[in-house]
Parts: C-alpha cells; structure tokens; sequence
C-alpha cells in the first residue's frame, strides 16, 4: 500500500509547511460529498491520531487514516498549473468515474 507525490506536489506542500512554520505533513483523506460521491480532503497535520498511516514521498510526509486508505492506495498527488487555476490532482486508480469538476469521484 502506498500514496506518493509527485516532485511538483511535494514543493507546493514543503512550502506551505515552512510558510506556516508547523506540522508533521499532510492528511489525505475522503469524505461522502461532491457530485460523485466522496470528495478529497486535504488538510495540515500537527500530530498524529490513532490509526494513522504514514507514508512518505518526495521528503514530506503524507498521514492517512485506514478507512481512506482503502479508496487512495496507489494514489499519486499532483500539483498543477492551468491558465489562473491551480491545484491538488488526484490521479487515483480507484476511480471509477469523477465528476466534470474533478473535485468527487466514485469507486
């Protein structure tokens, strides 16, 4: 089991941490919402809960409780660039299908 970041998502992450001057890492995780079905989340992490998975990749590490890990394994996490928008990408071979906005996706 493992969830990795590519080289670009783990810049914009370190960046945000040494900006924010705390935190062990950043928590993946999935939520029932969006137009899909379950929705990202994406927060910083401070200290670890019980249960948590640690991975690391790129030097940053990614914290995932096990009900999330189930719907991310083998997920990579990207970050982009298009036009005035950027943002996290999930490229989670565990979807079945995402909504046009890319925000949800089912499995």
């Amino acid at each position: 089991m493992a969830v990795t970041l590519t080289e670009a998502a783990a810049s914009r992450v370190k960046n945000f941490l040494d900006n924010r001057g705390k935190g062990i890492g950043l928590r993946l995780g999935v939520k029932t919402s969006g137009c899909s079905g379950m929705a990202y989340v994406i927060e910083f992490v401070d200290e670890l809960d019980e249960g948590d998975e640690v991975f690391e990749s790129q030097g940053v590490q990614l914290i995932i409780d096990a009900k999330s890990l189930v719907y991310l394994d083998g997920t990579e996490v990207d970050f982009a660039k298009e036009g005035l928008s950027e943002g996290f990408k999930f490229n989670n071979p565990n979807a079945n299908a995402e909504c046009g906005c890319g925000e949800s996706f089912t499995v």
